[in-house]
């Protein structure tokens, strides 16, 4: 079975299409063996109910000890390590999220919505100035969502560079090494506590600062490894996704432009564009969350046994006919879209997704409205996948207009 078993993630042939195994699999074999990048071996789900029942339960933990290791580094890729494994699982997690839960609430992020619109503007106002072709991932995908999180958060906005490159060895899936990796935690958890002292000495109207005060408060609800912890996912979590997105949100309009003009001429249809984008994404999530059994488990007529590790496959699951009907159709006003998984469920729930759908219907309004006759420079058959990271996503993403 080991000689037969297939490398995953899979190869494909176009960056914005999916490997047709998932669809494969979905139909003959819903859990299936893999191998990952590190020679270590799991099984892939890729029906909806299946991907869905697993993130939701907690008789399913995040890597940990035990896991199946992702990456090629000696300590199997960022979910293997425990560095957070306080704030990662049980009650632990479900405290650290009590705290931080209400400040991205829907109706505090949507304060947000002016400040990050005029940081969309300034951005596209250098854009057009710089002249049509321009790099749109280096130009607004990356340097949006940074500014967005550092005014969240308090961190300099001018360290972007610094967040990019961290970001991308803590994510690596290939490409970097157990030393580049070791000397990033290094670097970076030093540069937060740094941080963190001085919001403790110079207080402003930032979370840092808040989470600063809750840390040091009697009760010591977070303590300073967890804050220093919750800090750095914050800051990595808080552009690293939403930048990819960006450039894939364009790049999937533009690959098929009645798409973007449907935009153009009916602006509400922002937010379910946005939502159906999501959806239908099949770059940024390249491995995505393994999880662990911790019981014998049936899924789909297939037992996972305790301590097998599974990889539910997001991306797959929201291609899945059982849930969305003609799920390749790129539909704005499905009604269902936002029931896709791309921002995971349950506990694990992204916390930051209110505001990165902001930021990315604040990205395609403002395109919209100021480029009606943006293209890509080079055609969709032209794009390129990014490799070697968990986090994938396109290679740069050139546009003109």
């Amino acid at each position: 079975m080991t000689e037969t078993m297939p490398d995953y993630p899979f190869s494909r042939e176009k960056a914005l299409e999916p490997p047709q195994e998932w669809a494969e699999l979905q139909e003959r074999c819903p859990v299936a063996h893999i191998r990952l990048p590190s020679g270590d071996t799991a099984q892939l789900l890729t029906r909806y109910e299946d991907v869905r029942s697993v993130l939701a339960d907690p008789q399913f933990r995040r890597g940990g000890e035990g896991a199946a290791r992702i990456s090629t580094t000696e300590d199997g890729g960022i979910f293997a390590r425990n560095s957070n494994s306080r704030v990662r699982e049980g009650e632990g997690h479900l405290r650290w999220r009590r705290l931080l839960n209400k400040s991205f609430t829907i109706r505090k992020m949507e304060t947000w919505r002016p400040r990050v619109q005029q940081m969309a503007d300034e951005l596209v106002d250098d854009l057009v100035k710089s002249g049509s072709p321009a790099n749109l991932s280096a130009q607004l995908g990356l340097p949006l969502p940074v500014r967005v999180i550092c005014a969240l958060v308090g961190a300099p906005s001018e360290d972007q560079d610094k967040f990019a490159h961290w970001s991308q060895v803590m994510l690596t899936l290939t490409r970097y090494t157990q030393e580049e990796v070791r000397q990033t935690y290094e670097e970076f958890g030093a540069y937060v506590s740094a941080l963190v002292e001085e919001k403790r000495a110079n207080p402003g109207d930032d979370l840092l600062s808040e989470l600063t005060q809750i840390s040091d408060s009697e009760d010591g609800r977070l303590s300073h490894e967890e804050l220093i912890t919750t800090v750095m996912a914050l800051l990595l979590a808080g552009h690293e996704t939403t930048s990819n997105m960006i450039a894939i949100m364009t790049a999937m309009l533009l690959a098929e432009p009645e798409r973007y003009q449907a935009v153009i001429d009916d602006p509400e249809l922002i937010p379910g564009t946005v939502e159906e984008v999501l959806r239908l994404d099949t770059t940024l999530s390249v491995i995505g969350f393994p999880r662990v059994a911790t019981e014998d488990t049936e899924l789909s007529g297939t037992v996972v046994p305790a301590g097998g590790t599974v990889i539910p496959c997001r991306p797959a699951a929201n291609r899945d006919p059982r849930k969305f009907d003609d799920p390749e159709r790129f539909d704005p006003r499905r009604e269902n879209a936002a029931q896709h998984l791309s921002f995971g469920v349950g506990s694990h729930y992204c916390l930051g997704q209110p505001l990165a759908r902001l930021e990315l219907q604040v990205v395609l309004g403002t395109l919209t409205r100021r480029l009606p006759t943006l293209r890509l420079r080079d055609g969709a058959d032209e794009l390129r996948l990014r490799t070697g990271l968990l986090s994938g996503g396109l290679q740069d993403v050139w546009v003109a207009w």
